[in-house]
């Protein structure tokens, strides 16, 4: 089969070639992808950069969809011709995986693939963010920083379900745009406004109950000064590119919760596994996300798609930033070189 393969760290030295298809497993399940999200976070592990890191030679992808080719023996959950989206640590940019069934899940009808991709990860980590770390109560006011992102416009429609009015920033008027369509009821072009401000106005001087920050530096540290009491504030990443050093004076003083949410946690990819009682509550988180994206109560947003042959053209789009939700590769697309 063909897959992306990275010989020595560095994207100049990742190329697709044909490899041998990954070997079976008793609790596996082998997946012909139809479609692979593609990420920042995919450029980070082939630098080396990543908090997971892979040794060389290795094929990067952790977001999966497709139809079932093969079983495990000790699979029970599913049957060949089965459609169905997956979370993998890696091996994703392939035209096959062999996946665990506890991170494999029924992918309704009515959702494509390419929606289905963003929610082992990005769609995943907000409702795990939103709904289970911050408690997000109907009526509250949620902020969400690079709202038009894959993980911003996530953030923006969990909130949403959640009953949560949301004021989301991003910089430019189509991004902004982009966060009223997914249904956010503020926005704030943070290159001519300050978001400090506008939060401040809208909420009567009170501030955010839950920040959603991917973007960390200032934006980080300004959000703490507009963060209601009892207020809880997620440092989701750090696409500005500083890790913000957290003042506690602000913490101590205004009773702000800082939470900490690694998904992978959930889906047994971290160096400690999580309770065996875990596997049931994410496949539930998913059954129930995935309900929603059936019923067009959450539409996954994919900018542009590629054949998996000019992968480092769809990687070259997110690092221009103008991406609006994500870029999802496909293998079964005939090979172009």
């Amino acid at each position: 089969m063909k897959a992306v393969v990275c010989h020595r760290l560095g994207l100049d030295h990742t190329e697709l070639t044909e490899v041998d298809p990954p070997g079976m497993r008793s609790d596996g399940i082998r997946i012909q992808v139809h479609s692979a999200g593609v990420s920042f976070a995919n450029l980070l592990v082939l630098e080396g950069k990543h908090q997971n890191r892979w040794d060389p030679p290795f094929t990067p992808g952790t977001e999966i969809a497709g139809i079932v080719l093969e079983c495990g023996d000790e699979t029970s959950l599913f049957k060949p011709g089965d459609r169905v989206v997956a979370g993998v640590r890696n091996g994703g940019f392939a035209e096959q995986v062999v996946a665990p069934e506890a991170t494999v899940f029924a992918l309704p009808d009515a959702v494509g693939f390419d929606a289905a991709v963003q929610f082992p990860t990005i769609y995943a980590t907000a409702y795990g963010a939103l709904k289970w770390r911050a408690n997000v109560a109907a009526g509250e006011t949620l902020l969400v920083h690079g709202a038009a992102g894959g993980s911003g416009l996530a953030a923006v429609e969990i909130g949403k379900r959640l009953g949560a009015r949301v004021i989301a920033t991003a910089g430019d008027a189509g991004k902004l745009e982009a966060a009223r369509r997914h249904g956010a009821d503020v926005t704030v072009n943070y290159r001519t406004e300050n978001f400090r401000d506008v939060v401040l106005r809208e909420t009567s001087q009170r501030g955010a109950d839950v920040i959603f920050d991917p973007v960390g530096g200032d934006t980080f540290t300004e959000s703490l000064r507009c963060i209601a009491p009892d207020g809880r504030i997620i440092p989701m990443g750090f696409a500005g590119g500083t890790i913000p050093q957290i003042p506690a004076n602000l913490v101590l003083v205004k009773n702000v919760s800082v939470i900490g949410i690694y998904w992978g946690y959930y889906m047994g990819w971290g160096k400690q596994a999580p309770p065996a009682s875990m596997q049931d509550r994410v496949r539930g988180a998913f059954d129930e996300m995935l309900g929603w994206a059936a019923a067009g109560k959450l539409r996954p947003e994919t900018y542009a798609t590629y054949p998996l042959a000019h992968f480092k053209d769809a990687l070259g789009a997110i690092t221009e930033r103008k991406v609006i939700g994500r870029v999802a590769l496909h293998p079964q697309t005939a090979f172009r070189a």
